[in-house]
């Protein structure tokens, strides 16, 4: 019986085979990873956008306010008395349960 001789360059060609086929499953891995990531970063970046969005927003408004108490006497008086309770000279301030 003949034995038979296994050919070098199949041996070396099946290992290219497997390595490549190694390295692409790999890098398959690798990138669906780095997808998922970016898909959770992107949905991150959407709602911190909205949410500087929103405090963009009030920054204005508290910047509109602040405009109005620096040059409109009456807003400041009319703040006062409201958040404050704030009273002139010689006013009398009649609080009722509710």
């Amino acid at each position: 019986m003949a034995q038979q001789l296994v050919n070098p360059r199949q041996t070396i060609a099946s290992l290219y085979i497997v390595l490549f086929v190694g390295i692409g499953v790999g890098a398959t891995v690798l990138f669906a990873d780095a997808w998922g990531e970016y898909k959770q970063l992107k949905v991150v970046e959407a709602v911190s956008r909205q949410r500087l969005a929103i405090e963009i927003a009030r920054l204005k408004e508290q910047e509109k306010i602040l405009e109005r108490l620096r040059t409109d006497p009456e807003f400041v008086e009319k703040t006062l008395r409201a958040r404050w309770g704030f009273v002139k000279a010689g006013e009398v301030i009649y609080r009722f349960p509710e």
